[in-house]
């Protein structure tokens, strides 16, 4: 598998990624989370314009989808019940998902980060608990707890090297 950038003639095939993600997240016990409606299809586009969007492809075809931003996130500023690894400079990880035909998404998605990147900070609902068990097995550890912007909590983890 390899990572590349999205292209904005690949939206429809990302959304219907992010259908996928939404059904099994549903059927997995986490409705909350994004339910039928998170991410919608602008802030999509404008992760594609914006270059931050990334895709894990084996060979041709897309069977992960996920955000990438460098710099402070403004939902870590403040977090409760513990503290971060360390204060340095870190990427996010937001909005993963895959299509559930090919394993390994997550890992794939990691361990591309973690050759180019020293701190990488993401975070999951608390219903998300496939999500929760997949971010400790490649070696984050759980930092505590912020909120979104809508206000829910989502517990924060951390990896560094």
């Amino acid at each position: 598998m390899h990572i590349r950038k999205a292209a904005l003639e690949e939206l429809d095939a990302i959304m219907d990624i992010y259908r996928t993600a939404q059904d099994f997240m549903i059927k997995s016990g986490n409705p909350n989370q994004w339910g039928r409606k998170y991410p919608p299809k602008d802030l999509i586009e404008r992760d594609i314009e914006n270059e931050v969007c990334h895709l894990v492809c084996k060979e041709n075809d897309i069977h992960g989808v996920f955000a990438v931003f460098r710099g402070d996130e403004p939902t870590y500023e403040h977090i409760e019940n513990g503290k971060w690894l360390n204060d340095d400079e870190y990427v996010t990880v937001h909005r993963i998902a895959s299509d559930g035909k090919v394993h390994g998404i997550f890992r794939c998605a990691i361990q591309c980060l973690k050759k180019n990147h020293t701190n990488i900070r993401i975070d999951t609902h608390s219903d998300n608990i496939i999500m929760q068990g997949q971010i400790e097995k490649n070696g984050f550890e759980k930092c505590g707890t912020i909120y979104v912007a809508d206000g829910s909590p989502r517990i924060a983890y951390q990896w560094t090297r």
